[in-house]
């Protein structure tokens, strides 16, 4: 049976940790779609996506993939895909910047990614409850972040909010 969870909160709230188990309770080798691009000259980021791995463990199937979600099938699994802020930086970039492009584009992702009977869990950074930027780039990327959150949000059958390590239900 399809189902979509979305989990969001903010920077080091816990997203991740209780994504993954949740993960757990619905597969015993559950799928971790990894959508980070990794820069090997980024020492603390690259000990990030350590952290990570070793965190997850040889039960998990991990799949790196930073743009083309809707090129993998997961029907029948249950996959987490963390995350969506960084599938965001991927297709902002990609679209220089074009907020509407990028938009159309993860869109058209998500629903051919989640068009497949699957349990999908996606974590975001919920960027709407920070000030406004000053920098311009800064403000588009929001935009589009909060945009896709919304759509994600939208279709989900479930949303969790983290604050403080604690999930709080949505919808």
């Amino acid at each position: 049976m399809k189902r979509i969870l979305l989990i969001t909160g903010g920077q080091r709230s816990g997203k991740s940790a209780y994504a993954e188990s949740r993960a757990l309770t619905l597969a015993e080798h559950p799928v971790y779609v990894a959508t980070a691009h990794v820069d090997k000259n980024d020492a603390e980021f690259c000990q990030r996506v350590a952290r990570h791995r070793q965190r997850r463990g040889a039960q998990w199937t991990t799949v790196e993939e930073e743009l083309r979600l809707g090129s993998l099938d997961m029907t029948g699994r249950t996959v987490l895909v963390d995350c969506v802020t960084l599938w965001c930086t991927n297709f902002f970039m990609a679209c220089d910047g074009d907020i509407d492009k990028a938009k159309t584009a993860m869109e058209q992702e998500f629903d051919r990614f989640t068009r497949h009977d699957a349990q999908y869990i996606f974590v975001t950074n919920e960027v709407g409850l920070g000030g406004i930027s000053v920098n311009a780039v800064q403000r588009r990327f929001a935009d589009l972040q909060g945009f896709i959150n919304q759509y994600i949000a939208r279709l989900a059958d479930e949303v969790i909010m983290m604050i403080s390590g604690i999930p709080m239900r949505i919808k």
